[in-house]
């Protein structure tokens, strides 16, 4: 059995993320929330070539220390969320007010 086959697990523990997530308007949120669902039943490999999430690689930002690199993915219909992956934990880092700024542009 390959790492992309291991299950997925969430880390929904960083503040940044937390305030982002609970500031979204309802239906966003609610949307979130089937997200994050949907992303737990799923394994890496499942993850990673999943259309409607759309995991991409940022290359434009650079990865805080220790980490190899960052992604983004959609969360909702309208915003992406970024993370990375740490063993079978996706942790997750910010929701983006719009799709530019999750790639650092405006």
């Amino acid at each position: 059995m390959s790492a992309n086959d291991n299950p997925i697990r969430l880390d929904l523990n960083n503040p940044v993320f937390q305030e982002h997530l609970f500031g979204l308007q309802k239906p966003d949120r609610n949307a979130a929330m089937d997200t994050l669902r949907k992303i737990r039943s799923l394994n890496w490999g499942q993850l990673y070539r999943d259309n409607g999430l759309k995991w991409e690689k940022i290359v434009s930002a650079r990865p805080p220390q220790g980490v190899d690199a960052i992604y983004s993915l959609r969360i909702t219909q309208s915003r992406r969320c970024t993370a990375y992956r740490e063993g079978d934990f996706l942790r997750l880092l910010t929701v983006a007010p719009d799709h530019d700024s999750t790639y650092g542009r405006k």
